[in-house]
């Protein structure tokens, strides 16, 4: 995807805006705030601004967000995501070799059980994380309260969000 200039998403008309803001977070009240805060004078200012907005949003919109994340369903999917290399800097899945069975199985199963213990997919900023890593972030997530889980993938989701404007739109 070849990143567009600042300049010219500041001068998109808000539909083509917000159908661009939705491919960075999927919050409707995230991208109608990231849309009529434009013109950003420079992405640090964008950043800065989205980010404030962003920790300013209601539980629904967080979880909104991360509805937006594909959630993981099988132990194949999880090959296919940890399967990528280091080959490119604008992965953000990536490992130095495809990820061992049996932690992609206890991965799917810790994933299943956090989902049903606090209503909403584990979010994780993944970029150069190995699936064994993932695997244990995840198992030290899994004791929190929902609320601790809540602003732990918040805090995950912005630096998400954050990358994926970096990826998507320059000076």
């Amino acid at each position: 995807m070849e990143k567009l200039k600042l300049s010219d998403f500041n001068a998109l008309p808000e539909p083509r805006a917000r159908e661009l803001l939705s491919t960075l977070n999927t919050s409707s009240g995230w991208i109608h705030g990231a849309c009529v805060a434009r013109p950003f004078a420079s992405i640090e200012e964008m950043k800065v601004k989205v980010e404030s907005l962003w920790f300013a949003l209601p539980e629904d919109q967080w979880l909104e967000a991360f509805e937006g994340h594909p959630k993981i369903g099988d132990v194949d999917s999880l090959k296919k995501k940890y399967a990528a290399t280091k080959s490119t800097a604008e992965n953000e899945q990536s490992g130095t070799s495809v990820a061992d069975e049996a932690v992609l199985h206890e991965l799917k199963a810790d994933n299943d059980r956090y989902a049903a213990k606090f209503g909403f997919i584990f979010i994780v900023f993944a970029t150069g994380k190995s699936a064994a890593e993932m695997l244990e972030i995840l198992k030290k997530r899994l004791p929190n309260s929902r609320e601790q889980e809540l602003q732990n993938a918040a805090v995950e989701q912005n630096k998400i969000t954050l990358l994926r404007i970096d990826k998507a739109i320059q000076e």
